[in-house]
């Protein structure tokens, strides 16, 4: 079994890159994709301890070949309402800020960065997601940046892309 963790500031394409990967993956062996927007508990805090025991508990029950569910965050409702069934697969990709940090690097997952110019990220983002989200993204910028500061996840990537 295989994890890739795809990683980088907003706006920077991890989503894209995953996808790649998925239809590149997904001809000839079982595949599936963990969004980290799935994953957040709203915009305040969403970097914290909580999250990484989530995806510790994924990587876990993962590695055993289990099937398992994860509780999926609605941006709408702005509350945990959906499930996602995980499946055993031969690759997992989780993608998104915080995506390889240190306990998913530690499971030994291939890890990418992928960076990207803050003001590009920003607006790559609010045509994607709109205008009505810009306060909460300069805040998030802000927050993903202290969690990559404090977790080196950029200075421990296997593999870097500069777009």
């Amino acid at each position: 079994m295989t994890v890739i963790a795809i990683d980088g500031p907003a706006g920077a394409g991890k989503t894209t890159l995953a996808a790649q990967f998925f239809q590149s993956y997904s001809v000839s062996q079982s595949a599936t994709v963990i969004h980290m927007d799935d994953l957040y508990s709203g915009w305040e805090n969403a970097l914290n301890l909580d999250l990484t025991r989530r995806l510790r508990e994924i990587l876990r029950r993962y590695s055993l070949g289990e099937v398992f569910d994860i509780e999926i965050f609605n941006w709408t409702t702005m509350t945990f309402d959906g499930v996602q069934r995980i499946q055993p697969s031969d690759v997992l990709i989780i993608e998104g800020v915080g995506a390889a940090q240190k306990i998913v690097r530690d499971s030994g997952a291939t890890t990418y960065w992928l960076d990207i110019e803050p003001a590009v990220g920003l607006q790559r983002v609010l045509e994607r997601d709109g205008l009505e989200i810009e306060v909460f993204m300069r805040q998030w910028q802000l927050d993903q940046e202290l969690h990559f500061l404090s977790d080196k996840t950029r200075e421990n990537a296997q593999h870097i892309q500069s777009s």
